[in-house]
C-alpha cells in the first residue's frame, strides 16, 4: 500500500499522458487555448451537479475540474 497522498496517483497519470515519448499523441498536442473549453465544460458541470443536491455526481464533476486544473499545471510546468 502506498503511502503517498492520493493527489500523487493523478499527477502520475498527467505525467504519463503528456511524456514527451511515452505520452498520449492527443495529449502531446494540447495547449492552455486547445483544453480550455474541456476546462469550461467541467465548470458548468460542477454547477450543474451542485443544483440537483446530489452528493455523489459532485463529487464525481469536482473529480474532472480537478484533473482540468492538474493538466493546466502540466502545461504551465
Amino acid at each position: 500500500m502506498s503511502t503517498d497522498p492520493p493527489i500523487t496517483a493523478l499527477l502520475n497519470v498527467m505525467s504519463a499522458l503528456r511524456h514527451p515519448e511515452t505520452g498520449c499523441p492527443w495529449d502531446l498536442e494540447q495547449n492552455f487555448t486547445t483544453i480550455a473549453p474541456y476546462t469550461i465544460e467541467e465548470a458548468y458541470e460542477v454547477r450543474a451537479a451542485i443544483e440537483t443536491g446530489d452528493p455523489a455526481q459532485l463529487k464525481d464533476e469536482l473529480g474532472d475540474l480537478l484533473f482540468q486544473v492538474v493538466y493546466h499545471a502540466q502545461l504551465a510546468d
